[in-house]
């Protein structure tokens, strides 16, 4: 298959779940969309642990120590989170998200003889905006960290096959439909940010080869689990984490035991 594929498939998955979520989102109540955000919040806190045991692999330890691998993740999350903070990312994000809702939702048509018609008009355009928003960060987050983007499309990249992108597209087909049922539009729009960074990654795996050894793979898997819980815990209400700023740890992470590593 040629390169991409992998991305194009879970592309497709996206959209259409996320087209179904929003046949089924009008016809749920609202405390029933909260049940399955929080459910979703649960299975992202089972799948950031799962992620974060990669601190224990044997090739992380014995690459840079036994009583390093915990630091390594600890430093790549700390100076992710600094330098994604100075570059505001997470703001970054946002604003693509309001660009787009403002692209892809039809504005509401103004009303010019009723003050109060108007005032609830934009509003509802606040609300509308605001819950977009939350829908493109939350499942651009959710579909774009993880060691399966990574993997995945690295492995298309090299023609190693798109095997763990397809497993990546169930999971993210429903997955989508539970964030568009409760989230709305803007959870289609995150195909934006799968095709930037899967796409992306692709073209690395391409261009540069096996880039990624055993252990560097455990540091970001780690470091990306992490990231996760954050993301958990926005959907379970209980912190508004700024996952976004966190993601230069992922690039960090790898960079760090080839360090630490070179110093030993």
């Amino acid at each position: 298959m040629p390169p991409g594929t992998g991305t194009a498939l879970n592309i497709a998955t996206v959209l259409v779940g996320s087209g179904l979520g929003l046949l089924l989102g009008h016809r749920l109540p609202e405390r029933t969309r909260h049940v399955v955000t929080d459910g979703l919040g649960l299975v992202t806190l089972l799948v950031a642990a799962l992620s974060s045991a990669a601190v224990l692999d044997p090739a992380l330890a014995a690459r840079v120590g036994a009583s390093a691998p915990v630091l390594v993740v600890l430093a790549a999350v700390l100076l992710g989170g600094i330098t994604g903070s100075l570059l505001g990312i997470e703001h970054r994000i946002e604003r693509l998200g309001a660009r787009l809702q403002a692209r892809l939702t039809r504005r509401r048509p103004a009303d010019a003889g009723a003050d109060a018609d108007t005032d609830d008009g934009t509003a509802d355009e606040h609300a509308a905006r605001d819950r977009f928003v939350q829908g493109f960060l939350t499942a651009s987050l959710v579909f774009c960290v993880g060691p399966l983007t990574v993997l995945g499309s690295l492995s298309d990249g090299l023609g190693l096959g798109i095997e763990q992108l397809a497993l990546k597209s169930v999971l993210d087909f429903f997955a989508s439909i539970a964030f568009a049922a409760s989230l709305g539009v803007g959870v289609a729009a995150s195909v934006v940010s799968v095709a930037a960074v899967q796409g992306g990654l692709t073209v690395v795996g391409l261009t540069l080869g096996d880039v990624l050894d055993d252990a560097h793979v455990a540091a970001l898997t780690a470091t990306g689990g992490l990231l996760l819980v954050g993301v958990a815990l926005r959907l379970l209400r209980l912190r508004e984490i700024p996952v976004g700023d966190l993601l230069p740890a992922l690039l960090v992470a790898p960079l760090l035991v080839e360090l630490v590593a070179t110093v030993r």
